[in-house]
Parts: C-alpha cells; sequence; structure tokens
C-alpha cells in the first residue's frame, strides 16, 4: 500500500511517500480502506517536534528520539471496513467507519489496521468519507475542553481561534449548550465564524479588538496563541481559562466520537473543509496548514472519486 512517511523531525520536505505491507488483521482487528484523512495541527506539531520545554525528554521517548516511532502520521480518518478478525462482533466488511487513531497515528495511508475496541463507529448519516473524516479529532477535542470549561446556559464565552478546527466545532457545540458566544478570528472568516452561530465576531487584526472585548465567564484559546495574562484580564471573577496550547494528545474515548456522530446527524454540528489535496500532496498540506490561518481542517483524499461512492 503506499504511505507517507516522516522520515526525521523537521520540515515537510522530510515527507516522504513510499510503499509498505498492506496490514493483515489478528482476531480483533479490522482493516480499513481510508477514504479520506486531514492534516491537523497535531501532524505539524509532531513532525516539527514541538513540545513544552519541561515534556521534551518525556515526549522524544514516547514518540521516538530522531524520527517518529511510527513514521506514518494522521490521527483521523473515515474509510470502508475491508476484513475483520474472526473474533470482532461489532463491524462487518462494508461498513463505513470513521475513527480517532491518537497516538497511534497511521491514518497516512491507503489502509490500517485498528482492533476493534480503538476509537472508532459508524460514520455520521447523510455525510459523505471527507466531511466524516474532519469530525473526529475536531469534535472530540471541542468536547473536551468545553466539559473542562462546564459550559451552562447563558455563559459568555470568548473562543479564540474560532475558525479554526477545533474552534469552528467549538462554536457550535457552545451554541449548542446554550452559551453566548463570542468568536476571535483574521478578518476572512468573520462571516464563516458568525455562520457558526457565534452571538458576535471580533477581528484580531483590527486596531479596537481589545477595546471591544468585555467580561467572559469561560475564556477558550482553541489555538494557543492568546497569551494567559491578556485572557485573564477579560474574565469575570471566578472565571475559567483554557487553552489547547501544552496539552498533547488529550483523552478522549469512542463514547465521546458516537456523541460527536450524534450531534453531527441532528444537524447540530457539521466540520467545516478549507482545502482538500491528495496523498501525493501530503507535504503541501503540511506546509499550507503551518501558516496558520486554515479556517477549519484540510482534508487529504487518499482514493480517487470516492465521495460519490
Amino acid at each position: 500500500m503506499r504511505a507517507v512517511i516522516c522520515t526525521r523531525y523537521g520540515s515537510a520536505d522530510f515527507l516522504q511517500m513510499t510503499n509498505l505491507d498492506t496490514p493483515v488483521p489478528g482476531k480483533k482487528d479490522l482493516i480499513i480502506r481510508i477514504h479520506a484523512t486531514t492534516v491537523s495541527a497535531g501532524d505539524i506539531r509532531v513532525r516539527k517536534f514541538q513540545s513544552p520545554p519541561l515534556l521534551w525528554i518525556p515526549m522524544r521517548l514516547v514518540l521516538g528520539l530522531r524520527r517518529p516511532r511510527n513514521p506514518v502520521l494522521g490521527v483521523e480518518f473515515a474509510g470502508e471496513v475491508v476484513d475483520c478478525g474472526s473474533e470482532v462482533t461489532q463491524f462487518q466488511r462494508g461498513d463505513r467507519v470513521f475513527a480517532l487513531t491518537g497516538m497511534r497515528f497511521s491514518a497516512h495511508a491507503e489502509y490500517i489496521r485498528l482492533p476493534e475496541h480503538a476509537q472508532i463507529t459508524h460514520m455520521p448519516a447523510g455525510m459523505d468519507y471527507e466531511q466524516a473524516a474532519a469530525l473526529p479529532y475536531s469534535g472530540t477535542s471541542a468536547l473536551c475542553f468545553l466539559r473542562r470549561a462546564r459550559i451552562q446556559p447563558g455563559q459568555r464565552i470568548l473562543i479564540y481561534g474560532a475558525s479554526g478546527a477545533v474552534g469552528t466545532t467549538s462554536v457550535q457545540l457552545a451554541v449548542h449548550y446554550g452559551a453566548v458566544v463570542t468568536g476571535v478570528c483574521g478578518s476572512d472568516h468573520v462571516s464563516l465564524v458568525r455562520e457558526m452561530g457565534a452571538s458576535e465576531v471580533l477581528d484580531y487584526t483590527q486596531p479596537s479588538f481589545r477595546e471591544q472585548l468585555k467580561r467572559y465567564d469561560v475564556v477558550f484559546d482553541a489555538v494557543g496563541k492568546l497569551p494567559e495574562k491578556q485572557a485573564l484580564k477579560v474574565l469575570v471573577p471566578g472565571g475559567t481559562y483554557i487553552t489547547v496550547d501544552g496539552q498533547g494528545m488529550i483523552r478522549t474515548t469512542r463514547e465521546d466520537l458516537i456523541y460527536i456522530r450524534e450531534k453531527a446527524e441532528a444537524g447540530e454540528i457539521w466540520p467545516v473543509i478549507d482545502r482538500f489535496y491528495t496523498l501525493d500532496e501530503i507535504p503541501e498540506a503540511h506546509r499550507y496548514v503551518e501558516q496558520g490561518h486554515k479556517k477549519g481542517n484540510v482534508v487529504i483524499r487518499v482514493q480517487p472519486h470516492h465521495s460519490e461512492e
């Protein structure tokens, strides 16, 4: 099978297409033909080995010393089950599934082997592979952080980086929970964030941006670019500040993924897709994502014409 591997930490030039053996299932494994995946901010951090100084040594031990121990990156995908181990009970050949691979990575390839108990479930009804591939990481991440914030109906929440993958989903979920959302993004994405349901959208590039800030019950930095000191200035007494910065891989569950599927099927959340690339173009996708200006998700089409199936 074709796969893109990261040969060493650093530049996107170190991402190379190669051929690997197509995996075969163990007794409790699934083999999935990947139709679509994404390049996320998490992939960029791993490829460049961006780690808080205090976590540098343990993260190298976990990920690999000179290059990722698993050189095939990619933390989410959507695809079709093509083979099952003899003891698999919850899935069968032909099932359309989406999954979050987390520290297993491995999604930047044509096929993947996952244990049946992994964070994998059936795709949301009404979605194609490309849309479904853009939900697991952003959806479960947004869900995790908003749960930490203990969002309540009527609370005012400021979401900084509201046009990114986690940001757009966070806006939609916060609105669903009954919060009053103020989104912060660049001028090109103001209308998008408003469409996601934000009551107010602030353009951080405007000179008057800081003057427009009010007081918020929750400040969520969804891109890791808002200094904590600035966030604390606009929090109400006893308010909550959360950030994706320095969090590494957050802990999520299959139940979280199922919850996201249900919200998608109910029309309460929907993935935002910025651009599409092919598997061969993953280095270009990395270069685009690391510029830090994408809206929503960058999707990789692994199989040609799959969205028409």
